[in-house]
């Protein structure tokens, strides 16, 4: 049984990605506004990984030259799963979103990962994004934004009075996907390229992450 035949995509309510992002994606945290929800479902109709998109955290990120932009903000699956399953699913969620413009996403260099799965369905790559300010304690992160949100302020003497430090962590690679018609496409490309520049894909070796947390067993009616 081929991939196509195993798995099935679906778009999901969003509560069925709760337990995923909060404890098995490495941010461990919902992203902040979410739009479209899909799971991966194999032939017993388990769901065995989901893809999460919305609006960027970054408002600058949710149009470019006037044409809208989602980002692909959480793409988990479980592990021991056939060659090509994270490709299939991207591939299909792309086709099932109604969505016309960019899509975005941004492969984490501080977990060692390079964008292989964007790669292999062609998106775009345009480089990397600017190096982030982080806030930590030793046990915790906290992006600048979110510390700011939580505790009004974000000058580094009071985080150093409240046991922060602040630390830069490295860029994100970033990657565009296009969806629309074939006009359509290549008038958003052209605005694309006044934006960025194409740059070759990284490459180097992928570390994953710690995933071998197993979310309930979730089904769901076709």
């Amino acid at each position: 049984m081929n991939v196509k035949e195993k798995y099935t995509i679906k778009s999901i309510d969003t509560h069925m990605v709760k337990e995923w992002c909060l404890k098995k994606h490495y941010a461990k945290k919902m992203p902040s506004v979410i739009q479209y929800t899909f799971g991966c479902f194999n032939d017993a109709n388990f769901m065995i990984g989901v893809a999460v998109f919305g609006l960027a955290g970054n408002s600058n990120l949710n149009e470019l030259n006037g044409i809208p932009i989602i980002e692909l903000t959480r793409l988990i699956l479980n592990d021991n799963k056939e060659k090509n399953t994270t490709s299939y699913f991207v591939s299909q969620c792309l086709k099932m979103l109604p969505h016309k413009g960019f899509v975005i996403s941004f492969a984490d260099a501080n977990q060692h990962h390079n964008g292989y799965i964007y790669q292999a369905t062609n998106w775009i790559y345009t480089g990397e994004s600017a190096a982030a300010e982080v806030y930590t304690n030793g046990s915790i992160e906290m992006h600048s934004k979110t510390f700011s949100d939580k505790y009004g302020r974000r000058d580094k003497a009071f985080a150093k009075s409240i046991g922060f430090s602040v630390k830069k962590k490295q860029p994100k690679h970033r990657y565009f996907y296009i969806l629309g018609n074939k006009t359509e496409v290549k008038k958003y490309r052209k605005e694309l390229l006044k934006q960025y520049e194409i740059k070759p894909y990284p490459k180097g070796e992928n570390i994953n992450y710690d995933a071998s947390y197993k979310p309930t067993i979730q089904t769901q009616l076709f």
